[in-house]
């Protein structure tokens, strides 16, 4: 049967844009598809207020890079476009420390530190990591911070993604040897997480995407995937037949309804597209429903939680948004990681979302303690509630663990249709409270207040007050593992049941990180392409079932591997 693609990738995120590019070094015939639109510099919103570039809910005509989507245990946000949430991410780029690659779930399968060891470095030339040139007032509080906490050796400046050259000067491709698009230098307006408009932020489409397009790799946007099938269930080796429609379409009828066949499919539609996807697909007879039944385990939320310092009034001759979006972090224990974020000038529209701190944990309900702080510091709570140049005002934190906890998520039918659901998974419970991290906050904005001059306090998202916490780095839930009787993937990153099918973005990653987890997902998805075999040659990689082995990568045929790393 002549089929349409050897390859369909589902999502251009980190994952999806790896695949694109890798693969059609190896020979295959690659189409990706898009929920998003796709976004040139200019096309992004100047602020956050501009809510049709920024926010995501396309069936109301919002078709920015900014998901917000919510669970029983969290709310979460993530990224939309062609580039995945590199369009909308903070550019930070850590290797995970050690616990992560020791994870119960998957450590004993093989030395994953090792064995990523060259995929990480890989990741980073392409992705173009630097340490951040930064320094200002923001900088020098969360130095001493971490001082005052007594973990003043734990404070870095942060591995980012950004080429900062010379300010607002654009430049041939600094990269790829000219191969890629031209660029320009770092202003640090700090709007890298509204999406960067000079062109400094080295997004996805500046990286694999720009290479995976001059391979001949064909990305269509704006096309969201609603079902994938074998094309013989008896024999899935066979290929598949994946369907899609219009993007924000309101009923069938519109919706464009389009079906391709591939050999092979790519799902990287994020860990909360594919979420959706493969649960949609399991209950699916003729979709794919031998997926594993742990689909859905494990998924993590990083153990995170947002909060943040904030005064009164814009501090005088102090400017809090200069930079790019995250800069500098330290570790308050050994388990919990806090960096600083930000917005840019403008970008006030996530305030709406910060409230002042309430601690959580013993018998009185969150709720009512965060109304008794109400009542007593009624300036406090309604300055907090305000947006008005609230990020002229507010240092963020985002507070990470390494700690080993998770919520399940499943699918159930709602008033609407059907939709994502979660319950507290394996594990300790996902935290709805990190007291560490409060207490880091505490110290950002008591050192927010000595070094302006202004009152401030300590503030965390609105969620937690009804002890739902926020992540900007939703995962797993389609995990690693040796069987099918532990998780959803091989160590492969095949689908278990069907080898066809892979996994690369975040719900491949198998455990919580304690660091922005972009790295990691474009490392993985490094390693398990570079495993491919060159279009139309033999696999090397065991059959699913049998032993693990550890393979040395599938080399790029010569005529095809000049675009394998970047220049130097």
């Amino acid at each position: 049967m002549e089929l349409d693609h050897d390859v369909v990738v589902i999502g251009s995120g980190f994952g999806g844009s790896v695949a694109a590019l890798r693969l059609a070094e190896k020979g295959y015939r690659v189409h990706v598809y898009e929920a998003g639109r796709r976004f040139e510099d200019a096309d992004f919103a100047r602020t956050s207020w501009d809510v049709r570039r920024y926010l995501w809910a396309p069936r109301l005509g919002l078709l920015g890079v900014q998901r917000i989507h919510r669970l029983p245990d969290c709310l979460v946000l993530a990224g939309a476009g062609v580039g995945g949430g590199s369009l909308n991410y903070a550019n930070t780029l850590y290797v995970p420390p050690a616990p992560f690659f020791r994870d119960r779930q998957w450590g004993h399968i093989t030395d994953w530190q090792t064995e990523l060891a060259p995929h990480y470095a890989t990741a980073q030339r392409m992705l173009g990591v630097t340490v951040n040139a930064c320094e200002g007032p923001v900088e020098q509080l969360m130095r001493d911070a971490a001082s005052d906490l007594g973990v003043g050796d734990t404070f870095s400046k942060t591995p980012v993604g950004v080429f900062f050259g010379e300010p607002g000067k654009r430049v041939p491709d600094p990269y790829f040897g000219g191969a890629g698009p031209d660029r320009t230098g770092c202003t640090e307006c700090g709007n890298c997480m509204v999406g960067c408009r000079v062109g400094a932020k080295n997004t996805l489409v500046k990286n694999y995407l720009a290479l995976a397009e001059r391979r001949g790799v064909t990305i269509e946007p704006l096309r969201t995937v609603t079902r994938v099938r074998p094309l013989d269930p008896a024999s899935p080796e066979h290929g598949y037949a994946v369907t899609t429609e219009r993007t924000g379409a309101w009923g069938r009828r519109r919706a464009g309804e389009r079906t391709v066949t591939a050999g092979h499919v790519v799902v990287a539609a994020g860990a909360w597209g594919t979420a959706q996807l493969l649960q949609a697909m399991k209950a699916d007879a003729d979709g794919l429903p031998q997926v594993s039944d742990h689909l859905g385990e494990l998924t993590r939320t990083n153990s995170e939680a947002l909060g943040g310092a904030m005064t009164s009034r814009v501090p005088e001759g102090v400017d809090l948004t200069r930079g790019v979006a995250i800069t500098s972090s330290f570790h308050v224990s050994d388990t919990t990681h806090v960096e600083n974020v930000r917005y840019g000038k403008g970008s006030n529209l996530m305030g709406a979302l910060a409230v002042m701190q309430v601690d959580g944990g013993g018998r009185v309900p969150r709720w009512l303690r965060f109304a008794g702080g109400a009542a007593r510091h009624p300036y406090v709570f309604l300055r907090s509630l305000s947006s008005r140049r609230w990020s002229e005002r507010t240092v963020i934190a985002l507070v990470m663990q390494t700690s080993d906890n998770s919520i399940t998520v499943s699918r159930r039918r709602g008033l609407f249709g059907w939709r994502l659901t979660s319950t507290q998974g394996h594990g300790e419970p996902n935290p709805t409270y990190i007291p560490e991290g409060n207490r880091a906050v505490r110290a950002m904005a008591e050192r927010l207040e000595r070094s302006t001059g202004e009152r401030a306090w300590p503030g965390s998202s609105i969620g937690e007050v009804f002890d739902i916490p926020m992540t900007a780095h939703f995962l797993g839930g389609a995990v690693i593992s040796d069987s099918p009787e532990t998780g959803v993937i091989d160590p492969y990153q095949r689908l278990w049941g069907y080898p066809g099918v892979s996994v690369a973005d975040g719900s491949a990653v198998s455990a919580n990180l304690g660091v922005n987890p972009s790295l990691t997902i474009t490392a993985q998805a490094e390693r398990a392409f570079a495993l491919w075999p060159p279009a139309g040659e033999v696999d090397r990689r065991p059959a699913q079932g049998e032993a693990y082995v550890r393979l040395d990568p599938d080399p790029i045929p010569r005529s095809r591997e000049r675009s394998v790393t970047p220049a130097t």
